[in-house]
């Protein structure tokens, strides 16, 4: 079947965070929000089936990730990246974020030198200095073509006794799909100088034609033993609302205190409904999902034409993944807050500030192209009117 992309559902009044909380977050309501990472798409038919089928049992009690659902979690990988991961491997987390910071208070000590990779995901920063360890900086390096990481610096922090990296792979904000030349040199600096990667790998799905997402811990028996792998289906199947994720462990060691972590804190049965919306997706999503990409890369297009035809002063980052773009209007010569204040004030549009991702995100924005395509044309009409404003 064909599946409506351009259908505009109103999400307002739904308790919904990109929606219902505008206000909070930006002083304003009445917004058009291209800022949270959900999409504005209903979930794959099989997830509200399945959901809707678990709901009618009307019983919620405790429940746990069954066999069933954790070989749906196997099969996704195997097929999809072609990744073995064995079944004791994996373990859970409500979110990926969570997963982050159990990860660094169980395998960490407080004042550890963790380090990130700006711009990136802000989240990363919060993780580190929340549980009292050092956030250091390996910030990309922004090349012609997009960005690289900076291994050169990398190493220089390693020889000051790094304990972790935390990467995001595909990279959030600039979209970035790590080759495996990238990969296979990070890991042989993890090995030299002895520090483990967690690797966010939340976007592994949302992969556009002409790139391949690899898994770091599959590329070596090293990294598989020093690589804690983060996934989950909320970003492919938009699902984030029901708070399960994939943390998977190969060290026994590391696996040990993770999970002694995760019951500690009773965190380790996870939430029915997110069991039921993984599986559901693992194992009958795969034909939402092609499609999905299939209209992301429509929007992707238009962006890109739309900025080359009438906003050439903004640069597009060009995308490997995610449905995150990186925008780049640094020759406007406007700074980051005055051009966001425009934006919200006088175009209406809630976006995601550079500067959230690092200061290296100064002269940049995120926009989020998870919506339907007349949704994203009336945002890039609005950014417009915004430039257009400036050069009054």
């Amino acid at each position: 079947m064909r599946y409506n992309f351009d259908e505009i559902i109103d999400r307002n009044n739904t308790d919904c965070l990109k929606y219902d909380k505008l206000e909070a977050f930006f002083g304003k309501q009445d917004l058009l929000p291209l800022w949270v990472a959900d999409m504005d798409f209903k979930v794959p038919p099989c997830i509200s089936e399945a959901i809707i089928k678990r709901a009618n049992h009307e019983i919620y009690g405790y429940s746990f990730r069954s066999d069933d659902c954790i070989k749906s979690i196997q099969t996704w990988l195997q097929t999809r990246h072609n990744w073995s991961v064995r079944k004791k491997w994996i373990s859970t987390s409500p979110g990926v974020v969570t997963g982050l910071s159990l990860l660094l208070m169980s395998l960490t000590n407080e004042g550890d030198k963790i380090a990130v990779q700006p711009p990136v995901y802000h989240p990363f920063f919060h993780v580190v200095n929340d549980t009292k360890r050092e956030l250091v900086y390996n910030p990309l390096i922004r090349t012609e073509t997009g960005y690289e990481m900076d291994f050169i610096q990398l190493e220089e922090l390693a020889k000051n006794g790094l304990k972790a990296l935390i990467i995001c792979n595909p990279h959030n904000p600039v979209g970035r799909v790590w080759n495996e030349q990238e990969l296979l040199k990070l890991g042989d600096l993890a090995k030299t100088y002895d520090f483990f990667i967690i690797s966010d790998e939340i976007h592994q799905d949302l992969i556009f034609k002409g790139h391949k997402h690899l898994p770091l811990a599959c590329l070596s028996n090293d990294l598989n033993q020093r690589t804690i792998t983060c996934i989950a289906p909320s970003k492919t199947f938009n699902v984030a609302g029901l708070s399960s994720s994939i943390i998977i462990i190969a060290n026994p060691e590391f696996r040990k205190k993770y999970k002694r972590m995760v019951s500690a804190l009773h965190l380790d049965l996870g939430n029915l409904f997110g069991h039921v919306a993984m599986q559901a997706g693992y194992e009958e999503g795969a034909e939402w999902l092609d499609q999905l990409m299939e209209y992301l890369e429509g929007n992707v297009n238009l962006v890109r034409d739309y900025l080359q035809e009438h906003i050439p002063d903004i640069k597009l980052i060009e995308p490997e993944a995610t449905y995150l773009l990186w925008l780049d209007y640094r020759s406007l010569g406007v700074s980051t807050a005055d051009f966001h204040d425009l934006l919200i004030n006088k175009a209406g549009l809630a976006v995601n500030n550079g500067t959230k991702f690092g200061p290296e995100g100064e002269g940049y924005l995120r926009i989020n192209i998870g919506c339907p395509r007349s949704i994203l044309e009336e945002a890039l009409n609005k950014i417009k009117f915004t430039v257009d404003q400036l050069k009054k």
